[in-house]
């Protein structure tokens, strides 16, 4: 392969270990994938460490050249469909070994798939939140329908600050803050008498699962950095939501 293609190829490799991390696949996938596709290629000594803020790759070409790259990791979000296509080209790249323009095709049609339209977004939002309600032992319709409600909110606050490319911490103790602030105002209004279901519907939805859950993965198979990187990050977003709550508490007597 020529200096200029293997270099092409390189900065492929790295877009698509790039997007898995990004889209929340766990390390040690990453990292195999890295080592496939190189296999393909007949590259040898494939080094990979790669972390959630970024990816150091060190390859020996056929000609006995170590070429090293790195690309930095600057958001992290979950998108289980992205994951599913990235793991699907890999082992196209590994099976059929395609010509580099197909590759950054693939690339690009993954990069650029559209994710749910906003409504249906916020729409499940205000299910899952209705769903919980209930689940948690709540009975009144009328409590389920305000839940929904406010479910609804804090999906519509949430699209906005993805798309503001907001802090993650602080967006998880606003989205807290406000659905606990809408709640204690329906009590307020006499609208409401049971606020811990509502309350704690609407943070079921925040709470970050599958950070942990794949936190507790990295750690299991031996990546301990990106592991306790994953872990601190979800018991940050536990704190911000429960910090979110007692906020609301603190502000109006200790009592919702």
């Amino acid at each position: 392969m020529e200096i200029n293609s293997t270099h092409h190829l390189l900065s492929q490799i790295l877009t698509i270990l790039k997007l898995m991390v990004e889209a929340g696949a766990e390390i040690y996938r990453v990292e195999e994938s890295a080592k496939l596709i190189f296999g393909a290629y007949n590259f040898k000594n494939v080094d990979v460490f790669a972390t959630t803020s970024n990816i150091i790759l060190s390859v020996e070409d056929s000609d006995g050249v170590i070429k090293t790259h790195t690309r930095r990791i600057l958001k992290i979000y979950n998108d289980m469909e992205k994951v599913h296509s990235l793991n699907s080209l890999v082992r196209e790249i590994t099976a059929r070994k395609p010509d580099l323009e197909y590759i950054d095709a693939q690339i690009k049609k993954i990069s650029s798939a559209k994710k749910y339209p906003a409504v249906v977004e916020v729409a499940f939002y205000g299910i899952i939140v209705g769903a919980f309600y209930f689940f948690f032992g709540g009975r009144s319709f009328l409590e389920f329908a305000f839940s929904v409600i406010v479910g609804l909110c804090t999906g519509v606050l949430n699209r906005t600050f993805e798309k503001l490319d907001f802090n993650k911490i602080l967006a998880k103790f606003l989205l807290s803050f406000v659905a606990a602030l809408v709640t204690f105002a329906l009590r307020q209004l006499n609208a409401v008498t049971n606020t811990e279901y509502i309350i704690i519907a609407n943070i079921m939805t925040l709470i970050p699962g599958t950070g942990l859950t794949n936190s507790l993965r990295d750690l299991f198979v031996g990546d301990n950095i990106s592991g306790v990187l994953r872990l601190i990050e979800a018991g940050l977003s536990a704190l911000a939501i429960a910090g979110g709550y007692i906020a609301v508490l603190a502000l109006f007597g200790g009592v919702l």
